[in-house]
């Protein structure tokens, strides 16, 4: 029986509400050898003081040593294996803002980017160019034509946009342009099987015609695609947990990571104290509210140890408003580790705190921080264990067995 199967058996319903807020890339190194890392380094009095009445620990989002991508990191938190589940960046890009993607899809996420005459990127991200300059890219783009398939350009946030190409006979196994450095050559599309073959020649036609009409812009003169994907078969939460459940996320992708799960995405606002008055707007609603943080990520992958410091404080300095709800379940920890230091994701361990006031086992730990953390009643669990672990706290799980 998988543990799916042993939650379907065992939920129960009633009038408890979970929260689980993820604090993107929460988790940090130190700087220097034997220091802080950002969590520990910053101020966080709120979240200290649930550290002391809950129960604190650390979430492998995969498995040991495995660096997860966002996708794979927040099925994880949800409770789906990602080893089992494995979801293309491209779909998720594209739920986050509404694209459709039908049987015949492949959805692409897209990131513009800037090379130089000798088509060597400098930069990654075009210097994370403004929404209102994606768009109008991306308008240029739709002048792309290809012979027997439908192309379909969206912007979606900052240098990020969706590509999608709806045909016969595409598949998805097609490996990422992005060479995931600067200082090197955007790479070719290439197929993995021959299914993919046709999926592989489309997206270089697409690149071709989009390097012509991008070429005289700047910063972002051209694109690299992620994230090939066709969409999944995966079950709701409603289905497995028999929870209503509401996303409460700024970003696309986790808008669409929600509704690829079957959660209900709302307007989140555009701050965490928006997104916190938007959960109070919706408290009656629904059983589940995930609410995204996304700048301890976004600090993390710029390399700022003190601004990710900050927006940790920012995040702490909010959290009254959210436990002012009183929610019998409250999670907090992140997707994955994004240290400053690392300017990346990475393998490590996140920091993880379950506040339950009804059912907690408070441990010795009365911090929150990679170090205490270690220390906590919780131990080191995958972040798929998270979701029994708060449903059992709700009161959601009857008892297995006689």
């Amino acid at each position: 029986m998988s543990m799916h199967d042993l939650i379907r058996q065992l939920k129960d319903s009633n009038k408890t509400k979970i929260v689980m807020l993820v604090a993107d890339g929460l988790g940090g190194l130190p700087i220097e050898p034997g220091g802080k890392t950002e969590l520990e380094t910053a101020r966080t009095p709120n979240l200290d003081r649930l550290a002391a009445e809950g129960t604190v620990g650390l979430s492998t989002p995969v498995a040991p040593g495995i660096t997860p991508g966002s996708g794979p990191g927040h099925l994880g938190l949800f409770g789906f294996d990602p080893l089992e589940n494995d979801i293309g960046r491209g779909v998720l890009e594209a739920l986050g803002i509404g694209v459709e993607v039908g049987p015949k899809d492949v959805a692409i996420r897209g990131n513009f980017c800037t090379i130089d005459a000798d088509g060597v990127v400098t930069d990654r991200r075009a210097g994370r160019i403004p929404t209102e300059v994606c768009e109008k890219l991306v308008e240029k783009l739709r002048a792309v034509k290809i012979e027997g398939v439908e192309t379909l350009v969206e912007p979606v946030r900052e240098y990020r946009l969706v590509v999608r190409f709806r045909g016969e006979g595409l598949s998805d196994n097609v490996a990422d342009t992005d060479p995931l450095s600067t200082g090197l050559h955007t790479l070719a599309p290439k197929a993995g099987d021959a299914a993919s073959e046709k999926t592989a020649r489309v997206a270089a036609e697409f690149l071709r015609q989009a390097k012509e009409i991008l070429k005289d812009e700047s910063p972002a003169n051209f694109l690299m695609m992620r994230g090939f994907a066709k969409f999944p078969a995966i079950a709701t939460m409603e289905e497995v947990y028999g929870l209503k459940s509401a996303a409460i996320a700024v970003y696309p992708m986790y808008r669409g990571l929600a509704r690829l799960v079957g959660m209900t995405v709302v307007e989140p606002g555009k701050t965490i104290s928006d997104q916190f008055e938007v959960a109070k707007a919706e408290w009656d609603k629904y059983d589940f509210f995930f609410i995204h943080y996304k700048y301890t990520d976004s600090t993390g992958e710029d390399g700022n140890f003190a601004k990710k410091v900050e927006v940790i404080e920012a995040l702490d300095a909010e959290l009254p408003k959210l436990l002012g709800l009183k929610p019998d379940v409250l999670i907090v920890t992140g997707d994955h580790s994004t240290p400053s230091r690392m300017k990346s994701h990475s393998f490590h361990p996140v920091p993880l705190l379950i506040w339950a006031p009804a059912t907690s086992r408070p441990d010795l730990v009365t911090t929150f921080g990679e170090r205490p953390c270690l220390q906590g009643g919780l131990g080191q669990i995958l972040a798929k264990d998270i979701m029994p672990l708060a449903m059992a706290h709700a009161g959601r799980l009857q008892k297995f067995g006689a």
